[in-house]
């Protein structure tokens, strides 16, 4: 009898330690370390919220996929978002609504009235450029400059029908050569032409290819582009192509009927804190509370006068004409 009886008390504690084990865990859909510093966020997430967030590795139209599929049984508590995929996100009907901690400090235009979705913070894109892959190259300064063959074989960007980073892109070189979100003739015309450079298309983050050499000029963030000047000490420059190029919100959302609602919670009131915002912006994101950029870390940037050339885009109209560039692309790049 006392065997059994030890035999069931320990079965009744590892269950409840498993439960209070899950119960303190919120799934994040595209959550990677090495993307926008998210290794930091999600080791204070944990120091101050008791909450674990697995790292996860999806991109932003991989994880609308999942949540698409799972829309019946969630598995995912939060997710992080290219703010286009958000918005499709909530076409689909797979985030839940919830205005966080700080959710009056989040300007008007960059989050959903209803809390669906709400930026965290934002990047503009250009090139991260890691200057030793060039051998002697000059640093490209433009669009134009990147379709000479000089460059044959040091290009990378992340897939344009997939991964939100290539989709801004795709948007930034159209806007820049003359396009519209009615018309992207010209940055399907633009990356046909690249294709006699051999670009690399990965679909996930591409951080250490650049790091390693492997990609020596990879269509990014400036975050990206400054965390490895700054944090990871490479021979790394940031340029905003001369022709122009977009500025964009990331964000987040509470997934519609989380298993781990209560902790999913947590999380995005963490990240629009005072201290989570702080992280955000120690890793060179421009956090979506202005108040949150030490001095010394906007120092860092490029000159305003460079940022001039970075323009906001109907990020509404964005989303909708998303798809149709998708196939297209698929269709006439790829």
């Amino acid at each position: 009898m006392l065997p059994s009886l030890l035999r069931t008390t320990a079965l009744a504690i590892g269950l409840t330690a498993s439960t209070l084990a899950m119960a303190q865990t919120a799934i994040c859909y595209n959550c990677p370390p090495e993307w926008a510093d998210w290794g930091s966020q999600i080791k204070a997430i944990k120091a101050k919220t008791g909450v674990t967030v697995p790292p996860d590795n999806k991109n932003s139209g991989q994880s609308l996929a999942q949540l698409v599929a799972e829309k019946a049984r969630p598995v995912a508590d939060v997710t992080y978002l290219g703010v286009t995929f958000a918005i499709q996100a909530q076409k689909d009907g797979v985030v839940g609504s919830y205005k966080p901690a700080a959710w009056a400090d989040i300007p008007d235009g960059l989050k959903d009235p209803n809390g669906q979705w709400f930026t965290i913070h934002s990047g503009t894109l250009g090139f991260m450029v890691n200057v030793d892959a060039l051998k002697g190259k000059p640093v490209p300064k433009s669009w134009a400059d990147l379709l000479k063959p000089d460059y044959k074989g040091l290009i990378g960007y992340l897939d344009p029908a997939s991964a939100f980073v290539g989709y801004v892109g795709a948007v930034a070189v159209n806007q820049a050569r003359g396009g519209t979100l009615d018309n992207f003739a010209p940055g399907i015309d633009y990356f046909k032409a690249l294709q006699k450079n051999e670009p690399i298309v990965p679909k996930q983050t591409s951080y250490a290819r650049v790091l390693s050499g492997e990609i020596a000029i990879l269509l990014d963030y400036d975050f990206n582009a400054y965390r490895a000047k700054y944090k990871d000490q490479a021979n790394v420059q940031f340029v905003i192509p001369a022709e122009g190029t977009v500025v964009v919100p990331y964000v987040m959302s509470l997934v519609a009927n989380a298993p781990h609602e209560a902790d999913g919670k947590k999380v995005l009131d963490f990240v629009l804190s005072d201290e989570g915002q702080a992280i955000w912006a120690n890793a060179y994101l421009r956090p979506v509370r202005a108040a949150a950029m030490p001095k010394e870390v906007q120092a860092r940037f490029l000159p305003a006068s460079e940022y001039a050339r970075a323009k906001t885009v109907d990020y509404q109209k964005m989303a909708t004409v998303q798809k149709a560039f998708s196939e297209r692309y698929l269709k006439d790049v790829q």
